[in-house]
């Protein structure tokens, strides 16, 4: 494994970019997330857009920055949209991100989540879970405390499918196979929340758009994030309060909050 550290600064410069350039991030994503998931791309300085009719997707993808790819509430127009959009993104270079919510609980969704990752997505967001079922490696109940062999396995699968492999967890790790970091941080209300999640896994779509290094750009995300769901669970009173303030948190975190908050080794 390659020696490797991303600076604070680092982060700090991948939230201002993105504020300042607004990429669009076109997301497929699952019914249960699409409220959320455009209000934190608008509060973190992205702009959104959402549909899933197969004859749209194409247009929407070659006018995109960036691709969301969730597999969550799978339907047969969001397979094909998917397939679609996809499609597009590879032949235009379009930086993408593949989220295979609960593939450990469906084969239909394991089978297409494979084929997805065939066509090597520029990051993988997964969990424990997830990662054990597309690596066929059996799995844990829980996406809790990793283990020295759930990294191994992170570092494999991100040589085998050549994308970034992000795998979220009480501490995340992202890593390309020769280069890996751990980003800490967050609070454990964004676990009561709906889609937060996946709503994440949009931003670091954003992310990829301004910023070409899919490991900074995957650990940035994840360390801004963190920083946000810290302000927000420190103010909140429980799920239902904390909601509203991680988007504001992701709108109004200063570069000196993010730059303190960041935790990535």
């Amino acid at each position: 494994m390659t020696a490797f550290t991303i600076d604070p600064n680092d982060v700090v410069g991948a939230v201002a970019r993105l504020r300042a350039r607004r990429p669009r991030v076109h997301c497929i994503t699952n019914a249960a997330a699409v409220t959320l998931t455009a209000n934190v791309l608008l509060a973190a300085g992205a702009v959104p857009s959402m549909t899933v009719n197969p004859e749209e997707v194409p247009d929407f993808v070659a006018g995109a920055d960036a691709l969301l790819v969730n597999l969550g509430t799978l339907d047969p127009q969001r397979q094909a949209a998917i397939d679609a959009a996809v499609e597009v993104a590879t032949e235009a270079g379009t930086p993408w991100v593949l989220d295979p919510v609960f593939v450990e609980r469906s084969p239909v969704r394991l089978a297409l989540a494979r084929r997805l990752a065939a066509a090597e997505p520029t990051v993988i967001r997964l969990n424990r879970p997830e990662l054990a079922a597309l690596t066929g490696t059996g799995g844990h109940e829980t996406a809790g405390d990793a283990t020295a062999a759930d990294d191994a396995s992170a570092d494999a699968y991100a040589l085998s499918s050549l994308s970034t492999v992000a795998r979220t967890g009480d501490v995340d790790y992202v890593t390309e196979g020769g280069r890996a970091v751990r980003v800490a941080g967050g609070h454990p209300l964004t676990t009561l929340v709906t889609a937060t999640g996946c709503a994440t896994g949009a931003l670091m779509a954003g992310f990829l758009a301004v910023e070409h290094d899919a490991v900074v750009a995957a650990a940035a995300c994840l360390a801004f994030v963190s920083a946000a769901a810290e302000r927000a669970g420190a103010e909140a009173a429980g799920p239902g309060t904390f909601s509203p303030l991680f988007i504001d948190a992701l709108n109004r975190l200063s570069p000196e909050d993010i730059g303190a908050s960041t935790r990535i080794s």
